[in-house]
């Protein structure tokens, strides 16, 4: 039975099938995981698994070379050609000997097992299948930084290790007035360079523990030790009023403002691009969960948004 240390974190119990007709084979997925974490479901032909596989999909797929009739990198190519279920891991399992033979762009797998297989390496494989996935369903599509999933993740891993650490909310300030008026391109320029300086600031810090997340449109968070996060938002804000400007045409650069709508629809004057940001301090580990940490955040970003510039406000909780 594999220990807990080679598990996948899961979230719930995940359902597999295995398309084989080889009973050896089903018995080592089926100890690749506990029962408690996932259940292994059998098919021994191509016919049996396409009866269930589009009605009810599984968390993971094997699809075994060795089936009668279709072939085993036909199923795998069939799966995949349904737009719906293009996200769904599937691992294909051939015969050493067959590896070369095997045009990957075709047969568009997300990885593969050798025959016989091994239990110690198909843990690992479709372990790492599974998180592999899962981060790049969870990753932004513009900024390519996780998303809500792995942020949520992150911060109640720190939690949890009891760890002190500042949890920064990043706010674009009037960036729903910019896209307006110059257009989603010109505003998906504008998040690609606030991924960057946030990326760039927290690398540069060499923190022993840091992370950049992206929860959606023009809010960010990124996390550093307690000790250094007000100088990762000071440089933040430094860096972005830096460059912003230069994102809006000359004349309204001069003007230091703009004339768009509002969500009213509303036509009105904005100033430019702002960045609020809401610090959330963990001292003395007092979070005990996620919910915590983003409700004091609502608060400190409502605070932060009263000052027309770019800024940062800090918890000042506990001391």
């Amino acid at each position: 039975m594999a220990d807990s240390t080679s598990i996948c974190s899961f979230q719930r119990r995940i359902r597999c099938y295995a398309v084989t007709p080889d009973e050896e084979l089903f018995e080592v997925l089926e100890d690749v995981w506990p029962e408690e974490n996932a259940v292994w479901i059998q098919f021994p032909s191509t016919a049996e698994a396409l009866e269930v596989l589009f009605t009810e999909p599984p968390d993971l797929l094997l699809v075994d070379d060795r089936l009668e009739g279709m072939k085993g990198a036909d199923v795998v190519s069939l799966v995949k050609s349904e737009n719906v279920y293009r996200q769904l891991p599937v691992v294909y399992c051939l015969a050493p000997e067959l590896l070369d033979q095997v045009s990957w762009s075709k047969v568009e797998a997300d990885e593969f097992l050798l025959l016989p297989v091994d239990a110690r390496e198909a843990r690992s494989r479709l372990s790492l299948t599974l998180c592999r996935v899962s981060r790049s369903l969870d990753a932004n599509p513009l900024t390519r930084l996780p998303g809500n999933t792995t942020i949520i993740q992150r911060i109640q891993d720190l939690i949890d290790a009891k760890e002190e650490f500042g949890l920064a909310y990043v706010d674009l300030d009037h960036f729903k007035s910019f896209n307006d008026k110059y257009g989603f391109s010109r505003g998906d320029e504008v998040l690609l360079m606030s991924a960057r300086i946030l990326v760039n600031t927290v690398r540069g810090i060499k923190a022993r523990y840091s992370f950049v997340g992206h929860v959606g449109g023009d809010d960010f968070v990124f996390i550093l030790p307690l000790d250094i996060v007000e100088q990762g938002c000071a440089q933040v804000v430094e860096r972005f009023d830096a460059i912003v400007p230069s994102f809006y045409d000359p004349e309204d650069q001069a003007r230091g403002k703009i004339v768009s709508k509002d969500r009213q629809g509303k036509t009105r004057e904005f100033p430019l691009m702002a960045v609020s940001i809401a610090v959330v301090a963990n001292r003395g580990a007092k979070l005990e969960h996620f919910g915590q940490a983003s409700e004091i955040a609502m608060a400190l970003k409502k605070k932060a948004k009263e000052n027309p510039k770019s800024c940062y406000v800090l918890d000042r909780r506990h001391g």
